[in-house]
């Protein structure tokens, strides 16, 4: 990984969502939504408080989360596109 997220941020891929609906109809990528779920690739070391010490994030590389539809900042890294996402913005790890 070419990024590594500072403090309370991560690193997350976006899952794709499913072009079909349950009756079949296929959705053209043009009329899709972005998808509000994805993986965590990279995680910080966590957040400092005031007094200096660090608070380590809930998260782990590996975990399915669930994020706010206008939530981080999205960057290209070697084509793909990626989120930057502060912990806070992160809603639930799906299980």
């Amino acid at each position: 990984m070419a990024l590594r997220p500072l403090n309370d941020r991560v690193i997350v891929k976006r899952l794709d969502n499913e072009r079909t609906t349950a009756s079949g109809i296929v959705i053209p990528e043009s009329a899709a939504e972005k998808p509000d779920q994805g993986e965590v690739l990279a995680v910080g070391p966590g957040k400092r408080t005031e007094d200096g010490k660090v608070l380590p994030l809930d998260l782990k590389v590996g975990d399915k989360i669930l994020f706010g539809k206008y939530a981080g900042q999205s960057v290209k890294v070697d084509g793909d596109e990626l989120l930057v996402i502060r912990e806070e913005e992160i809603l639930a790890i799906i299980e």
